[in-house]
């Protein structure tokens, strides 16, 4: 029951200033929507950066070149540009030498490049992968039409392309793609097949991509003997620290190198990489958080604020309460849940205005094109109802005890 008599009084008390009140309860608000689209969409994006993994397979380990940790690289190792160090030593030899390993199914190598593609009148720029004919199988990639280049294509240097469903519209629109000529780098390929729709991800579109056979790629187009990465489907994924160790051990040996410092290439699986992500996450999400609660702690400072004003206004009340019997605890009592009450409040707002906006991202996300999912974590909710409660009680027990020691016959004085 006493409990009960100080929430009436607590309302009462925010009814007779409400434009006070309102405007207290703000800070509160946006703190607590902050925190829980923080929270929510960062779910959401590390369940969507899963996904885009998932789709790759959990059975392959990615092996990609790396910059060497050893402050010289030599000039035989690596290619010196302007925007930084082009590692050169993963090749297409390595490619087969890693096949070779007993848990190892397939695997291909793949190198990108930015380019622009012609067609008639038709300009478009685009990415360019030259791959390995395996990746047709080790990435689920999916031929809407035509069909995918062999081994015998690549092996022969063959001018032919694979072209993503975006660029067959840009290009061609309605026109039949499949046996035309597109002009890279001033280079005729004849386009053999136009790969299934699959839309955006993280990484990046594969409808905008052009697929050449890799070592085309590497002879006609480029003028290079290395790869960028490569990427090797496992056959027992139970094995998978093994099969890496393997990796590891049959590169140094193929690179020449003792030190692990001075590796010039990087071999990660899918569990690895979700580790690892986990750990960015984990602390990006806490920043977030942090940031967000700054918010909170403002508005604490103006609970603080606006309290000790009640207090002020409210000593007569206070005295008067204490001339009646009302012990120091039941003041206490009293302005510590006028506190919580103008903080759950906001955190109840904030809750419902921090789901709409996560419901709004969730919209804008999906019109972007990318898979993302409505979550709303139950932590999430907890989180933010606990910080308004402790914002409450932290920043309210100073104006309570400030009232509380108020001496009934100084306080009646004040009327």
């Amino acid at each position: 029951m006493q409990y009960k008599e100080s929430f009436k009084i607590s309302i009462q008390a925010l009814k007779i200033n409400k434009a006070r009140s309102l405007l207290t309860i703000l800070g509160i608000v946006i703190g607590i929507a902050a925190v829980l689209v923080v929270m929510s969409a960062g779910r959401s994006i590390q369940n969507l950066v899963y996904d885009e993994m998932d789709s790759f397979g959990s059975d392959v380990i990615q092996t990609e070149v790396k910059v060497p940790s050893a402050k010289q690289v030599s000039s035989d190792n690596a290619l010196s540009m302007a925007q930084g160090v082009v590692i050169t030593t993963l090749t297409l030899d390595d490619k087969e030498a890693i096949s070779k390993l007993p848990n190892i199914k397939q695997n291909y190598a793949a190198f990108i490049g930015q380019e622009v593609v012609h067609w008639d009148s038709n300009v478009k720029s685009t990415m360019i992968m030259g791959a390995s004919p395996e990746m047709l199988d080790i990435d689920a990639l999916e031929i809407a039409e035509g069909r995918f280049f062999s081994k015998e294509e690549d092996n022969s240097l063959l001018r032919v392309a694979v072209i993503g469903s975006e660029i067959k519209e840009k290009l061609f629109g309605a026109s039949e793609a499949i046996g035309q000529n597109i002009k890279i780098r001033k280079t005729n390929f004849k386009i053999i097949g136009i790969a299934k729709a699959s839309g955006g991800s993280l990484f990046f579109d594969r409808d905008q991509i052009v697929y050449i056979p890799i070592q085309t790629a590497q002879k006609i187009l480029w003028g290079v003997d290395y790869v960028n990465y490569i990427t090797s489907e496992m056959i027992d994924t139970a094995k998978q620290d093994e099969t890496v160790d393997e990796i590891i051990y049959t590169l140094r040996e193929r690179h020449d190198i003792s030190d692990p410092d001075k590796d010039d290439f990087a071999v990660v699986s899918m569990e690895d990489a979700k580790k690892l992500l986990d750990t960015v996450f984990g602390g990006v999400q806490l920043l977030l958080i942090a940031l967000a609660g700054i918010s909170l702690v403002v508005g604490g400072v103006g609970i603080m604020n606006i309290m000790y004003v009640s207090v002020a206004e409210r000593t007569f009340e206070i005295g008067l309460r204490k001339a009646i019997g009302a012990k120091y605890k039941d003041i206490m009592q009293q302005f510590l849940t006028e506190a919580v009450v103008v903080t759950v409040l906001g955190g109840v707002v904030g809750i419902i205005l921090g789901i709409i906006l996560n419901y709004l991202v969730y919209l804008v996300a999906g019109s972007k094109g990318f898979n993302w999912a409505l979550s709303l974590p139950l932590s999430a909710l907890f989180t933010s109802l606990s910080f308004a409660v402790i914002i409450g009680l932290v920043f309210g027990i100073f104006p309570a005890k400030t009232a509380a020691k108020l001496e009934p016959i100084q306080a009646l004085r004040k009327e």
